[in-house]
């Protein structure tokens, strides 16, 4: 069955599919010797020999085990699988033995807390469009106590530094002290940096972050740089859409 290359690259694990979209782009993916660019190729592995790199990638696609792993992040770790800097990275915290895995979307280097990866294209795709609501949940500690009509321009959405908007996100005081506060922050979408971008925009920096749930998703018991391997009924949860409560109550009114 043909389907689009950039699916195939990432179900053989070889890379994310924005990653894979770039390899074709630039040239380096073969379809039966010649070069493809375009992003809306199809291929069939059981017709076509596909070569990313000049490496044959059909035998990664026959039989290849799906991975799904959920992960404690330390700080001090790059969430990638390759970093020119040298830097930590996330995949050094698995065994070789789970194979060439990605991570789902990103935590910021000095983020900690729940992070997935796996093999699964269609998975990580599905996990990180906004538009599949799944929640991601997050603690942070804040320099100061924020007064409350700063964090409902947060709760409304802002326009960061680089023109974009964020999109209405679930704030929550947990704790305050004099001189610290910590809140609750529950997010759809996921921007480089967001939440400390979203605090600097209102004056209070954010000095220790983590994240704490992944939609359902949430292991207590998971120290930091563990991980465990999620079961098939928890990755069939995590892939059901949530529906859109918004556009629910919008069209009882109307």
């Amino acid at each position: 069955m043909q389907q689009r290359l950039q699916k195939l690259i990432a179900a053989a694990g070889i890379a994310s599919r924005r990653h894979a979209e770039e390899l074709i782009t630039s040239g380096k993916v073969t379809i039966n010797g010649a070069v493809v660019t375009e992003l809306g190729t199809k291929a069939d592995p059981a017709k076509d020999h596909i070569k990313v790199n000049g490496k044959l990638i059909n035998p990664l696609l026959s039989g290849q085990q799906k991975v799904y792993v959920l992960l404690n992040k330390p700080r001090g770790y790059l969430s990638s699988v390759s970093d020119p800097e040298g830097r930590p990275l996330v995949t050094e915290l698995l065994p070789p033995s789970l194979g060439r895995i990605y991570p789902v979307g990103r935590l910021d280097f000095n983020t900690e807390g729940l992070l997935l990866l796996t093999n699964d294209g269609d998975f990580t795709n599905f996990v990180t469009a906004a538009r599949n609501r799944v929640e991601k949940v997050y603690e942070a500690k804040v320099k100061g106590v924020p007064p409350e009509a700063a964090i409902e321009r947060l709760r409304r959405g802002v326009v960061l530094d680089d023109g974009t908007r964020t999109a209405p996100a679930k704030i929550k005081l947990l704790n305050e002290t004099s001189t610290n506060s910590w809140f609750e922050i529950s997010l759809h979408q996921g921007r480089n940096q967001q939440i400390r971008r979203m605090f600097d925009l209102i004056g209070y920096s954010v000095l220790k972050l983590r994240r704490v749930r992944i939609g359902f998703l949430v292991d207590e018991k998971l120290k930091l740089g563990y991980y465990r391997l999620l079961s098939s009924s928890e990755v069939n949860r995590l892939m059901k859409p949530k529906k859109d409560t918004r556009k629910a109550r919008t069209s009882q009114k109307s």
